[in-house]
């Protein structure tokens, strides 16, 4: 199948489960609707991103960008009560869990939410248009370079000592999604997509809990948590420098085997 035609192909699928995870959330029928449709518009996002400056391109970009924004909270506070309950704070977690469902009907009735759904009733169209000019000629070309700058910003960021931990995890976030989209064209080596999601998984677990701390100074509840937090993220934090060294040596160039180009 063309790489076009492939990449209609895959946002046509995180479409329809885009309208799943949207049924799901107005059911309220599970917890993880909304983690669901926040994967999908993440992507989204990362499969027209080699082509993200493309006429054609951002205007979906943008609305799947929009929903990712509002979302973030939510699903914050998702986690948050999720934790609350794994440590028994049954009181904690009632509360945050009771202020979800409307939060859940606000993301529903949302403009941003509305908007992603006509952009991506549209984009085909207007992507079918895009190729019958010649713009895609050089897609795979595309593709390719676009997972190499990735990963070089990754290898870069690895190799400063006083690295960011936030950075880390978005950039790892980003290469790995952007490559898993195009497991074929991609020159990294196969072993590298396991170390890109334990990455992400350490650094997501991570973040959690830096964000939980800082909650804590405006939600007296939390306070008691505070040093636990502290405590994991240390160890968090060791675990990620692990799987750092891991990913440097799979991202040096010489030592990639690359996969086929088709």
């Amino acid at each position: 199948m063309p790489l076009v035609d492939q990449m209609l192909s895959q946002v046509l699928v995180l479409q329809v489960n885009l309208y799943a995870c949207k049924a799901r959330l107005e059911a309220d029928s599970d917890p993880e609707a909304l983690h669901d449709l926040r994967i999908a518009v993440r992507r989204i996002r990362s499969l027209l991103h080699p082509l993200r400056r493309h006429p054609a391109v951002v205007p979906l970009r943008h609305a799947a960008s929009e929903v990712g924004q509002i979302t973030t909270p939510v699903r914050d506070l998702e986690v948050l009560a999720a934790e609350l309950g794994r440590r028994g704070l049954t009181a904690c977690c009632s509360a945050r869990l009771a202020g979800l469902r409307s939060r859940y009907r606000d993301i529903l009735a949302s403009p941003e939410l509305e908007r992603l759904f006509t952009r991506l009733d549209l984009w085909p169209d207007e992507f079918r248009a895009a190729q019958r000019e010649g713009d895609f000629d050089n897609l795979a070309i595309r593709i390719v370079n676009q997972i190499t700058k990735q990963s070089r910003q990754l290898m870069s960021a690895l190799g400063n000592t006083n690295h960011d931990p936030h950075e880390l995890r978005l950039l790892a976030k980003r290469l790995r999604y952007c490559a898993e989209a195009f497991p074929r064209l991609s020159p990294l080596p196969s072993a590298t997509f396991q170390a890109l999601k334990q990455m992400q998984s350490v650094l997501g677990d991570w973040h959690d809990r830096y964000q939980w701390c800082l909650r804590a100074n405006q939600e007296e509840d939390l306070q008691g948590l505070v040093p636990v937090w502290e405590e994991e993220s240390v160890q968090l934090l060791a675990e990620s420098e692990l799987i750092a060294a891991q990913l440097s040596s799979l991202l040096r160039p010489e030592k990639k085997d690359s996969a086929p180009l088709g």
